[in-house]
């Protein structure tokens, strides 16, 4: 039984109803069902007529159908993972190695993606079902694992070449210590997040745990998109042999 599915495709070809209709109908035979929103524009609570938020909640009418509408990308407007981890001070190594995670394109939508996916995992639903934004955003999406590795690598440069002394600076200047511990400790908390992800992306990569539903109508361009979305996922290793024809 599939653990994760994923509905996606061009904008404005029916992914939120169809990724509604897949969950209202894995209800009737599945534990639990999840579906996520990483859209943006947030249509589930449309589809369902029920205001949903960034934590799962029951979906009126059903006992075992959950909703929740994230948006990984709302939080390169406040650096929320760079905050959460304690390098968002504005001062001193915190302040260094924030610049320095800044660099990574990605690093905060990524990080992100991967502390819902860390709640998520935790909750143990039956099966959950991403209701994603348009094409591109889904294959960043599928990314985020490599994005993390480039942090980890400018992380590990940086505790090897200046650790010591960074620490030594930012002790003599009253903040963090001279061990460079602090570098060490951000090191462990973005790894543990990308440990999340690495976990949850090999199941992605098992056709008997997941696969992956493309969306589309009977368009030139839409027809287009979904087959470079196709070519993509193979490159990704994800199973996909469903294709949703929308507008017929």
């Amino acid at each position: 039984e599939y653990k994760w599915i994923f509905v996606g495709g061009k904008g404005g070809v029916g992914k939120t109803t169809t990724s509604s209709s897949i969950g209202v109908r894995m209800a009737k035979e599945r534990e639990s069902v999840l579906i996520i929103s990483t859209d943006p524009a947030h249509n589930l609570s449309d589809a369902f007529d029920q205001k949903f938020s960034n934590t799962p909640e029951q979906v009126n009418g059903f006992e075992n159908l959950y909703c929740m509408e994230v948006d990984p990308a709302k939080s390169t407007e406040d650096n929320a993972f760079l905050k959460s981890i304690g390098v968002d001070d504005g001062e001193g190594e915190g302040n260094l190695i924030g610049d320095i995670l800044s660099s990574v394109p990605g690093i905060d939508e990524a990080t992100s993606f991967g502390q819902v996916i860390q709640m998520v995992d935790s909750l143990k639903f039956d099966l959950v079902i991403f209701d994603t934004a348009p094409t591109g955003h889904t294959l960043r999406l599928l990314n985020f694992p490599n994005i993390l590795d480039k942090a980890l690598v400018k992380l590990v440069q940086l505790k090897e070449k200046v650790g010591p002394l960074l620490g030594q600076l930012t002790s003599m200047m009253g903040g963090g210590d001279s061990s460079g511990g602090g570098i060490s400790a951000i090191f462990d908390k973005v790894e543990d997040v990308k440990k999340s992800i690495q976990t949850v992306n090999d199941q992605f990569q098992d056709p008997k745990k997941t696969t992956f539903v493309a969306v589309c109508i009977p368009e030139f361009l839409s027809l287009f998109e979904t087959e470079r979305l196709v070519v993509e996922l193979v490159k990704f290793k994800i199973d996909i042999q469903n294709i949703v024809v929308n507008q017929v």
